[in-house]
């Protein structure tokens, strides 16, 4: 996968999406037990031009997490990373993982998916104490 096309043919083949904009996707995947994620796919750009796609997951809100778990999460991670963004104007930890497209292809977007999908919803329930809240 070389650009953001290619990415959202093959996500959209795979999933209903829910968000459907030229450089960011949406969707649910979903999970054991009934449970749902939801997954953002955005293209970056650098201060050098080169391109990259970023997914990431909400996990729940921020006000009340402790930075310094957060850090040490960050730490201790093979993949993924947490990360600030805006929910609905609220600032909400997201599960983040940044790869430029040179070394994406279909297997390996399918892979991470699924892996920050499973990883976001186990963090998700540990912050969200009444559930699926996302």
């Amino acid at each position: 996968m070389r650009h953001f096309e290619a990415v959202r043919s093959h996500v959209g083949s795979r999933h209903q999406l829910r968000q459907n904009d030229p450089y960011l996707l949406s969707f649910d995947l979903r999970l054991p037990q009934g449970r749902h994620q939801g997954i953002y796919l955005a293209e970056l750009e650098d201060e050098h031009g080169r391109r990259y796609l970023r997914i990431s997951t909400p996990i729940g809100p921020l006000a009340g997490t402790d930075p310094r778990r957060c850090l040490r999460f960050n730490w201790e991670q093979r993949t993924g990373y947490l990360a600030m963004a805006d929910l609905d104007g609220s600032p909400y930890l997201h599960l983040c993982e940044n790869r430029p497209y040179g070394y994406l292809d279909g297997l390996e977007l399918e892979r991470l998916i699924a892996e920050l999908g499973v990883l976001g919803d186990q963090l998700e329930q540990i912050i969200v104490s009444e559930g699926d809240a996302l």
